[in-house]
């Protein structure tokens, strides 16, 4: 997959700078300003870093209301509210932000079916949904959350009706659409660092796994969990649920019934374990985990993407740089970077890797080295380095470090990065 990040619309850069003016201009923090809208704090930095629009009439109107302005003056040349009856024109605005993914997956998602108080009609197709699944997920590897969040509006609630309504002999395809669904929301949201919603999202995908009959597809939900539990700072929780889900894959491992799809999921834990471990300081137990993982990718013999995991010699690497950087040993990263082409992996890992050589060379205050890496993860996949907390302390570390004479490259991807605030 090649490189197709999307770069920021200067129109939404722009208002989003409009609007962290007004919000600096009333004393308000990102936190207060989004707390009286209802909305997170990570929502509000994308708002004013350009990277998330604000497209809706009535989220525009919240928003000027909260900084006591006009929506006019909020924004030149949005559309009035209609005054009929009170309502704001939908059809002319939609949210493509993933506080409304939030939205969607809060509560049960088809209790008026099981009620019986909606009749289920969904519009499309099994076919016709799988083929939207696809997108979703190519849209997930590529970092355009905003896309993402658009396809599922639609597309998730379709699926919720199709598992209850679609011919028996089909059943265990619809849940498997629905449980790749969620494993990829899960995925963007842990990228967006809402690991809340994002635990939310891998359950649900464990669960329509399991309804599947697919217990592959229940490792790479899996997967997903430990992922929001290490974004949640819940290390006991992931090293707990990736250490069950290694166990049982092992053991069928160990009888030669395991695919080579089952050796990607049971890889890809070994390398969310590895992290686990990074994260509490544990070296030798995350070298480990690495090396049970690379033993696997051998066996494979080439990278994949099973699971829409990406498990594969290069993968593994590239987790290898990030376990390195994760511990404090930045030379031992660099070194391992150095042999790196992830030229065939999607935009999202390749950001990723140019993420983490960018920290590995600002532990060592190499700040021309780490800029570079910075800038050139951000052409890539923007949301990668501008949402991710580690990448955004380090151009904070950066700018620090230089003072006066920080290059004006790195204090405009702080400010792209909100990483000052």
């Amino acid at each position: 997959m090649k490189p197709t990040g999307k770069e920021v619309d200067p129109k939404d850069r722009a208002f989003g700078r409009h609007v962290q003016r007004l919000r600096k201009d009333r004393k308000l923090t990102q936190q207060q300003l989004a707390a009286s809208l209802g909305k997170t704090s990570s929502w509000m930095s994308q708002v004013e870093r350009g990277v998330q629009p604000v497209e809706r009439i009535d989220v525009l109107q919240d928003l000027a209301d909260a900084l006591g302005v006009s929506v006019q003056q909020l924004r030149p040349g949005a559309p009035l509210p209609s005054v009929a009856n009170g309502n704001v024109p939908q059809a002319e605005f939609r949210s493509n932000d993933l506080e409304e993914a939030r939205k969607l997956i809060s509560g049960h998602p088809a209790i008026g079916t099981l009620l019986g108080a909606v009749r289920p009609s969904p519009r499309r197709s099994l076919d016709e949904l799988a083929t939207e699944v696809e997108a979703m997920w190519q849209e997930t590897h590529e970092g355009n959350f905003a896309d993402v969040s658009a396809r599922l509006t639609d597309l998730l609630p379709d699926l919720e009706q199709t598992v209850r309504i679609v011919e028996e002999d089909r059943k265990a395809e619809a849940y498997l659409l629905l449980a790749r669904t969620y494993q990829a929301l899960a995925a963007a949201f842990v990228r967006q660092d809402e690991a809340d919603a994002a635990w939310v999202a891998a359950d649900r995908a464990i669960w329509a796994a399991e309804k599947s009959g697919d217990p592959l597809h229940v490792g790479a939900g899996v997967f997903r969990m430990v992922q929001a539990f290490v974004r949640l700072k819940r290390l006991n929780q992931a090293e707990h649920a990736a250490s069950t889900a290694i166990t049982a894959l092992e053991a069928i491992d160990s009888e030669g019934k395991l695919p080579v799809e089952g050796m990607s999921v049971l890889g890809a834990l070994h390398l969310a374990l590895a992290l686990v471990h990074a994260r509490a300081a544990q070296r030798a137990e995350a070298r480990e985990e690495l090396a049970k993982a690379r033993a696997l990718a051998q066996r494979i013999g080439e990278d994949r993407n099973d699971f829409n995991l990406e498990f594969g010699a290069t993968n593994v690497e590239i987790q290898a740089v990030s376990t390195a950087v994760e511990l404090g040993d930045a030379g031992e990263a660099l070194d391992i970077g150095r042999g790196i082409n992830a030229e065939a992996l999607s935009p999202e890992r390749q950001g990723r890797l140019l993420m983490d050589l960018g920290r590995a060379h600002a532990q060592r205050r190499h700040t021309g080295e780490a800029l570079a890496c910075l800038l050139r993860a951000e052409e890539l996949t923007p949301e990668t380095v501008r949402t991710h907390v580690a990448a955004r302390k380090a151009i904070r570390e950066l700018v620090l470090v230089e003072g006066a004479s920080a290059p004006p490259e790195l204090t405009d991807l702080a400010e792209r990065a909100d990483a000052l605030e």
